[in-house]
């Protein structure tokens, strides 16, 4: 009767849960929004709360939708935005303060001060990553500090520290009754406190930065047993056998297995990931160390990862602060209005430039205006900015690997904004590289199924996964080599305008 498997994708914008069938096909999902809360310049915020609701109405609604119930689900995947940090106490089950978002840039102070005092390189050689406002390590410092009784609580082992994935199952499996306290490796990787080589908590870290141990999941496998959903839950006593950050789940549903693969995840942000292997690989060019996944039983496969901050929050930037859009739908069309960009270039450094710059202090611009400029102009600058940015980590990439070592010879892409045809032509011909579409564009969800499925039989191996997936377009480069190196001079030009702005005026 468990025919199905479930996944929650618990993203930066919304939630949704996806119901699939052995095929890989989604047969039913639900999908809840929540707040995105700006309370000062630089913060931006999420109600746990209002995640883990909108987490039981989705499951509900995907159920509702098939006409199933937990009967027919064999197991739970979860995927999640990775490095939002959420500290609640373990007694009562309230987070202590809001999640502190990926995005968030309030904690620049802290990376300042342990740039200074040489922590920030000790923590880049233990965990494969730079000290920056992007990961879970200075928001979790951040709220010990300020949030009143945090420290306290965090002491006597009464509050609990996690990313998106710890909160979801530690409510699902019971939350004060009982719940797992635990994350998976990948996730783990993101924190800023893991170490890269043995895949457990640096307890140096912890130590420097007063971070009691006993606040900390435990680290498990990105496919294997997790734990069982409570009885108060609508999918009661259904084991949950999956866990992956939103990314590496991407490349778990794109079937990208091999060291050497790659894909890209165009969402909030975009998220190249190259699969390197069982050792990890260090970078010199601005690139992260992370896990790609772990099997149950297997060593961890490592990656590369090329993060960019803005991609498709730039189109709800555009509808929802400018009012140029009344959809996100509509930007495809807008910018398909005009045959070019009209000279403009937009760097949408909102929070910094991420990899492979890694500037911090960078803020967004829109560069080459003139009286000539339409807003069609802007929404086709807006959806270039996102190639342009992809171009940057790829080219990151076919540094560091070389010719020789197995460069990128084509790109898998993924993620909402892949749907826009006019943007991966542009994309193919800026990196002037095969872009290849596949027929489930929707991979994050799918691979949170697929690790979950692994570990209980749905699916027998990896190979039977790689042949689930399909190619659905390959967008070939057909632009001048001339031409292709305009733009980008143009783009790297702007980049160069942006950085260094909120450093103190001489």
């Amino acid at each position: 009767m468990s025919s199905f498997m479930l996944a929650i994708d618990q993203g930066t914008t919304s939630t949704r849960a996806v119901i699939y069938d052995v095929a890989g096909e989604s047969i039913a999902s639900g999908q809840k929004e929540h707040r995105q809360i700006f309370a000062h310049p630089g913060w931006v915020e999420h109600d746990a709360t209002e995640i883990w609701n909108n987490t039981r109405a989705a499951v509900g609604l995907a159920l509702a939708q098939a006409n199933l119930t937990r009967h027919h689900i064999a197991g739970v995947g979860i995927t999640n935005q990775r490095e939002t940090t959420v500290v609640w106490n373990k007694l009562t089950g309230e987070p202590l303060a809001p999640a502190i978002v990926w995005q968030d840039t309030r904690t620049q102070g802290f990376v300042a001060t342990h740039e200074a005092d040489g922590l920030a390189t000790v923590i880049k050689d233990i965990t494969g990553l730079p000290l920056t406002t992007y990961f879970s390590v200075s928001k979790l410092a951040w709220i010990l500090e300020n949030v009143p009784e945090a420290r306290e609580l965090a002491n006597s082992g009464a509050a609990l520290f996690g990313t998106i994935d710890s909160w979801l199952l530690w409510n699902l499996t019971g939350g004060p009754d009982g719940g797992v306290h635990a994350t998976d490796v990948t996730n783990a990787s993101r924190t800023g406190l893991m170490d890269i080589y043995s895949c457990q908590w640096s307890t140096e870290i912890c130590s420097e930065l007063n971070i009691p141990l006993s606040m900390l999941p435990e680290i498990k496998t990105s496919s294997g047993h997790s734990g069982i959903c409570h009885d108060d839950q609508l999918l009661r006593d259904t084991p949950i056998t999956g866990i992956l950050g939103d990314q590496q789940a991407a490349t778990f549903g794109q079937a990208v297995f091999t060291p050497g693969a790659a894909k890209n995840t165009y969402g909030t942000g975009c998220f190249l990931n190259l699969v390197t292997g069982n050792e990890p690989v260090t970078s010199s060019e601005g690139l992260l160390t992370t896990v790609a996944y772990q099997l149950e039983g297997q060593p961890p496969v490592y990656g590369l990862e090329g993060s960019v901050a803005v991609a498709g929050s730039l189109v709800q930037w555009l509808r929802d602060n400018l009012g140029i859009i009344s959809t996100s739908a509509e930007v495809e069309e807008l910018a398909a209005s005009v045959p070019d960009n009209g000279g403009v270039y937009f760097v949408p450094a909102f929070s910094g430039l991420f990899a492979p710059y890694w500037r911090p202090e960078a803020r967004g611009a829109i560069q080459g205006l003139t009286r000539f400029v339409t807003k069609a102009h802007i929404a086709r600058a807006a959806l270039e900015s996102t190639a342009y940015q992809v171009y940057d980590v790829v080219a990151s990439v076919q540094t560091e690997r070389g010719e020789d070592t197995g460069a990128l010879k084509e790109l898998r892409v993924d993620g909402g904004m892949c749907v826009n045809d006019g943007l991966m032509q542009f994309q193919a011909d800026v990196l002037n590289l095969d872009v290849i579409r596949p027929k489930n564009v929707e991979t994050t969800s799918l691979g949170a199924a697929y690790a979950a499925g692994l570990a209980i039989g749905f699916w027998d191996n990896l190979e039977a996964l790689q042949s689930l997936w399909k190619e659905e377009r390959r967008f070939t480069p057909n632009m001048d080599a001339d031409h292709r190196k305009e733009l980008l001079g143009r783009w790297n030009r702007a980049v160069g305008n942006t950085v260094g702005w909120l450093e103190p005026l001489a």
